[in-house]
């Protein structure tokens, strides 16, 4: 758990520096230091702030990244094809426990995603009861009928398959064929379900906001580190 002491070999590795077993290699190859002075022996026990390597301080024991999802990328651990873990560095990709995503985005879908180990945080931001709120840009197959954002404002609006009624959803035109929905839940497929509810077809879609999380200043594939 974080703030406790652990041996080395073991906490690097835990952080995706290294295995346990490479701990004497990684040792040797690079300047390991605990409280400014280079260790070598992977048995000594450490409290995560005593440690650097190279002279840089370890990655947090909790890691939270936003990153901007390119299309053609799979929130998955173990699908095939580009997975949305492999724009991360390698190290992050070793972590235990995995790096997640929150939530997911579709193979053709763009945009904020908030990825993490922190299990309890990656709960709270899924849970039903969350009402974290998301804001989608889509481009659809058809114009607009006219009627979309009052259906989506009701309340009323259940998808196929489904019992209970969304949430009512804000929807703001940006062009004919292109709105902004803003939603508080996270149903399969639910953007593009909705717009199939009201006959008409997402061809295009981008999720600009999850939460207070943007992606201002990140580029496709670009992420950053929260605190």
């Amino acid at each position: 758990m974080p703030n406790s002491f652990k041996r080395l070999d073991a906490h690097l590795s835990s952080l995706g520096y290294c295995t346990r077993s490479e701990g004497i290699k990684f040792l040797k190859m690079f300047r390991v230091c605990v409280d400014g002075v280079r260790v070598f022996d992977p048995r000594i026990k450490v409290h995560h702030d005593q440690v650097s390597v190279d002279d840089a301080p370890l990655d947090p024991e909790t890691l939270t990244v936003v990153l901007h999802k390119p299309k053609g990328f799979i929130c998955s651990h173990s699908d095939a094809g580009k997975l949305i873990y492999s724009l991360l560095p390698l190290r992050w990709q070793r972590r235990n426990p995995k790096l997640s995503t929150v939530g997911r985005l579709d193979g053709d879908t763009t945009g904020v995603i908030l990825i993490t180990d922190d299990g309890a945080l990656n709960h709270r931001l899924t849970s039903p009861k969350s009402d974290v709120v998301k804001i989608y840009e889509a481009t659809l197959a058809q114009p607009l009928r006219g009627d979309e954002a009052e259906i989506f404002a009701s309340g009323t609006l259940v998808l196929h398959g489904e019992k209970k009624p969304l949430l009512p959803a804000k929807l703001e035109i940006l062009a004919p064929d292109k709105v902004r929905l803003e939603i508080c839940e996270g149903k399969y497929h639910q953007v593009k379900r909705m717009f199939g509810a009201v006959n008409n077809r997402v061809i295009e879609l981008h999720r600009v906001r999850f939460g207070m999380y943007d992606l201002q200043g990140l580029g496709e594939g670009e992420y950053k580190l929260l605190s």
